[in-house]
């Protein structure tokens, strides 16, 4: 259908020129003054044959191209389409108006050439500056209205404060417990280049990559269905980066909004470039007791630990206990006094040695 769609369009604009162009070249012929050639109907004839015999050659190019160009509009998101064509109407508008003055000159080449180059050049531009700019317009047309008090605005802003998912704070899994609980405020973002990540994950050929990747597609299910928390779907990528942590940081700048992560290195980039982060791993660290040196606990020695005669025990909260002396204690509760406490961004070990061991001294 395309194929005859196309030919036609060949034969309309063959009959088209035909009928402005075939007299002109035939004027220093001859067969100008044939009636037959010099006549309307049979210049556009003829324009037509030439422009059908050409379509044997260029219908496959066309055709190929109107495919391409066809794919490409419905792969890209709708908002890149919306502004990139406000931006390309802008530029039209921009360039008729400017085009005016040299429209009315009596100079032929001027009044004909420039308002085409001109239509050319804002029209590619405002395109490319809609198309860029698209994200900035968007948060400049869901701000608050100027009219609500200032408190009122305060608020909004607290309320929609953008917190961007990584893929390995949602694969983490507890992103999904911190939002019901309350504490993670404001509009939760989840960018489409995370969610192909997470499904390349999913359809690995590894088993462990592969229940990662449902688990974190699971959480994503449960966040947008079972929480009241807002769930946006940002569609737009960045073509010229190739890593998702790139695109995340851009993103936030673009959205002023917060990188939301368990990943050491990314939180590291994002201070780097003064982009805001939350690490669920320093949220955990925040709230798990304080434990000083000196003081009693009741653990459990479970397995041995690195060096000689160390065993290993842990919390309720999964933080880690290096029992000094702690092998012979394996499989029994003691009580042990803490030493020393390690704090990092990565976790939290105690150091501790066995009560009775200190009585003993």
């Amino acid at each position: 259908m395309l194929k005859r769609i196309v030919q036609a369009c060949f034969l309309i604009l063959g009959g088209t020129l035909g009928i402005f162009l075939i007299p002109d070249l035939l004027l220093f012929t001859p067969l100008y003054n044939v009636l037959l050639i010099n006549n309307t109907y049979v210049t556009a004839i003829l324009g037509a044959i030439i422009f059908y015999l050409l379509t044997f050659w260029a219908v496959d190019y066309v055709v190929d191209f109107v495919k391409w160009f066809e794919d490409s509009l419905v792969k890209a998101p709708v908002t890149d389409l919306l502004f990139g064509t406000l931006g390309l109407v802008s530029g039209l508008i921009v360039a008729f108006l400017l085009g005016l003055p040299f429209t009315g000159m009596q100079i032929p080449i001027v009044n004909t050439v420039v308002p085409i180059l001109l239509t050319l050049l804002l029209g590619y531009v405002g395109f490319q500056v809609g198309f860029k700019k698209r994200d900035e317009l968007i948060n400049l047309f869901s701000l608050p209205t100027r009219n609500k008090k200032k408190e009122s605005e305060e608020m909004d802003t607290s309320t929609k404060k953008y917190k961007i998912l990584d893929t390995s704070v949602i694969i983490d899994g507890r992103i999904a417990d911190i939002c019901q609980t309350g504490f993670l405020e404001g509009v939760i973002v989840i960018p489409q280049f995370v969610l192909e990540e997470l499904q390349h994950i999913a359809d690995s050929s590894d088993v462990l990559k592969r229940n990662r990747g449902r688990r974190g597609l699971d959480i994503l299910n449960r966040i947008q269905k079972e929480l009241s928390i807002e769930v946006q779907i940002y569609e737009g990528d960045f073509e010229d980066l190739q890593e998702v942590d790139s695109k995340l940081v851009k993103l936030a700048k673009i959205m002023n909004g917060v990188v939301v992560t368990n990943d050491f290195n990314l939180n590291k980039v994002c201070e780097l470039q003064n982009v805001s982060v939350l690490n669920i791993n320093d949220l955990s660290n925040a709230v798990k007791p304080v434990v000083l040196p000196g003081e009693e606990l009741t653990v459990q020695v479970i397995k041995d630990g690195k060096e000689h005669n160390q065993g290993v025990a842990y919390l309720d909260d999964g933080t880690m206990i290096v029992v000094e002396e702690g092998k012979n204690y394996i499989g029994k509760h003691i009580e042990v006094l803490v030493t020393s406490v390690l704090q990092t961004s990565a976790g939290r070990m105690i150091f501790a040695k066995p009560k009775l061991l200190e009585k003993a001294l």
